[in-house]
């Protein structure tokens, strides 16, 4: 499914930013849907930023056309920073598409190494969580590094002329001419992302069809009166609104007070659905839209359900 983005001249280039630096595996899902997203004779220019607060920015500036960030994994769940700015920005950024990539790390070196050798392991803290047993059995001695990022972290390793290791991608060793020690070391098979396209606010259609979702963030007043949150999610349960996903994150005015994030299936151009979001605000101090939007599997995504 192409979803056209329109542009103001032919071969148009359109800047998508990116939690970077190059490499990392927000890239590799940029890559590997980037057709699906952008019909047309366009080029897509990179945009790698250093955080997920940044992308989410860009978009809101209008820096760039369209961003890429990390929404939820499978094996570690929501990413806060990225709930957290969508929450902020709902009014200039919405989500245009997700899309679901396997992520498959790798243990990377600057050279050939014996994994007794390794004195550091550089990633980023939820990959080094993924990768837990494998570390823990393979490489107990070596002192784990924090990093932004898997790419940051291949980076670091490739600059440098010591027995160090990283975990990230297979592009990113290719990008930092690095070499493969291990692949595929996560703890789990089927280790999936679900990433997101952003877009401008301005720009944003909801969609509709089989297989949309759409996803709200809503907090109220009434958060410790007891049922207020069984009341508020009745609505669509009442309309038979099937809830695919809720989280909580706090909204930093107290403990005890929190956002609840919802991805839904349906439009809200399908009338129950907006019957449902007109019910539920009426029940809630705010509500915002993050988006409603097809969802794609890459390929990669595909051959891991064989």
């Amino acid at each position: 499914m192409a979803i056209a983005f329109a542009a103001e001249a032919p071969h148009a280039v359109i800047r998508v930013c990116y939690l970077g630096p190059a490499g990392t595996f927000t890239e590799e899902a940029l890559r590997a849907s980037a057709a699906q997203v952008v019909a047309g004779d366009f080029q897509i220019e990179e945009v790698p930023l250093a955080s997920e607060r940044e992308v989410v920015e860009a978009i809101g500036e209008r820096s760039c056309e369209l961003g890429v960030v990390a929404i939820e994994n499978a094996l570690e769940g929501g990413v806060a920073a990225t709930l957290d700015a969508l929450a902020e920005q709902a009014d200039r950024v919405a989500i245009k598409m997700e899309v679901v990539h396997p992520v498959r790390h790798c243990l990377v070196a600057r050279r050939a190494l014996d994994l007794a050798e390794v004195t550091r392991v550089y990633s980023h803290p939820i990959a080094t969580a993924q990768c837990a047993r494998f570390l823990r059995e393979r490489l107990p001695r070596a002192q784990r590094i924090a990093c932004a990022s898997t790419a940051e972290a291949v980076r670091a390793v490739a600059a440098a002329n010591e027995p160090w290791v990283a975990l990230g991608s297979q592009l990113a060793a290719q990008l930092y001419d690095c070499v493969v020690l291990a692949s595929d070391v996560s703890d789990h098979a089927g280790n999936e992302t679900r990433f997101v396209w952003l877009e401008p606010r301005s720009a944003h259609r909801p969609a509709r069809g089989d297989g949309v979702k759409t996803s709200i963030v809503f907090w109220g007043s009434g958060d410790e009166r007891p049922g207020w949150l069984v009341s508020v999610l009745s609505e669509l349960a009442e309309r038979r609104i099937n809830l695919t996903r809720i989280e909580s994150r706090p909204r930093r005015i107290g403990l005890g007070h929190y956002m609840f994030f919802c991805d839904l299936e349906g439009s809200p151009l399908d009338r129950p659905v907006a019957a449902a979001l007109e019910a539920v605000r009426s029940k809630v101090e705010e509500l915002r839209l993050l988006g409603s939007y097809p969802v794609l599997r890459t390929d990669q995504a595909a051959d891991n359900r064989g």
